[in-house]
């Protein structure tokens, strides 16, 4: 189906693309008639063919699947996960944010209260649809919550592919987005471990402070064990938070983060108290505090992820 929109009412027209194929093949011109306002326009038949080729382009992509965790909790993983979707959908991608944490913390940031979720989806007592909410323009939320606890039991409970059980529940979800984001509750369970089954990139916000450094360590021999049986994921991104620039610790940790890991860190994120603050009005940091260095950081890591140098520039 062609969509074309009218120049005066922008009123959205759907039209069988065979019934003006005669025209596209010849490539002539023509002329429209809105049905909303009866305004006639011309229709440029080359503009047609570029969109139409576009759209199919668009929907036969699969949404890159990228996985925001760490086994080491208070790191800034939610927050890194809900503010990376919301630049990426502020540049203009079709962003789904997925909250496999019991504590639906995602939710929160955004100002939502979701009636249902990633455990309706799991359980199939709801269809996709039922369970996404819109959250922002171009940003879609999967919720999380203390469901979740129950899904997990059943999952432990399957005796044969139960690491496929999100990948299975949300394959339909799979060419609707451009990024799927999945922010992951802190420990390493059977939810987490279904995460890096579906997920194809990890993302890993580590905060400059020696015990996740540690998590980092430790994470690292996990992955290794699930890519033994799945080579598909990898881990693309070191997110380092709160960097204090203020003292010293932070960023000799920094600079060790660097030495260990060149290829993966990506510019830090330096401390914000806006960052603290802006969950409690239901806010990203790009709707919060637009001018502080948070955002400015966050909008980085929007470039860095969507291989973008102009994004939100």
């Amino acid at each position: 189906m062609v969509i074309i929109t009218c120049p005066k009412c922008a009123r959205k027209h759907k039209v069988n693309p065979d019934i003006i194929q005669v025209h596209i093949d010849s490539g002539k011109n023509i002329s429209a008639t809105c049905r909303s306002c009866k305004y006639k326009f011309p229709v440029l038949m080359d503009q047609l063919i570029d969109r139409s080729s576009t759209e199919k382009q668009t929907q036969g992509q699969k949404a890159r699947k990228i996985c925001v965790t760490l086994s080491k909790g208070g790191v800034g993983k939610t927050t890194t996960c809900v503010n990376l979707g919301a630049g990426l959908a502020l540049a203009g991608y079709r962003v789904l944010l997925v909250d496999t944490d019991t504590q639906g913390q995602s939710s929160y940031i955004l100002g939502k209260k979701p009636n249902a979720g990633l455990t309706e989806l799991l359980t199939k007592e709801l269809t996709p649809a039922e369970c996404i909410v819109n959250a922002r323009k171009n940003l879609w939320l999967l919720g999380g919550g203390k469901s979740l606890a129950g899904v997990k039991r059943i999952i432990d409970r399957k005796s044969f592919g139960a690491e496929w059980t999100l990948a299975e529940a949300m394959e339909p979800l799979d060419h609707q987005y451009d990024f799927i984001l999945m922010d992951t509750s802190p420990g390493w369970d059977q939810l987490i471990v279904n995460v890096l089954f579906y997920a194809t990139e990890v993302l890993v916000p580590v905060a400059l402070e020696v015990m996740p450094l540690h998590g980092l360590s430790e994470f690292m021999k996990s992955l290794g064990s699930i890519q033994k049986y799945r080579n598909e994921i990898s881990l693309k991104y070191i997110v380092p938070t709160f960097l204090d620039t203020r003292i010293k610790g932070p960023q000799v940790l920094y600079s060790e983060l660097k030495k260990l890991y060149p290829e993966y860190v990506c510019t830090p994120i330096r401390y914000s108290e806006s960052l603290s603050e802006a969950p409690s009005f239901g806010k990203t940091i790009f709707e919060f505090a637009p001018g502080s260095f948070a955002s400015a950081d966050y909008r980085e890591l929007v470039r860095k992820v969507s291989r973008d140098d102009t994004a939100l520039v």
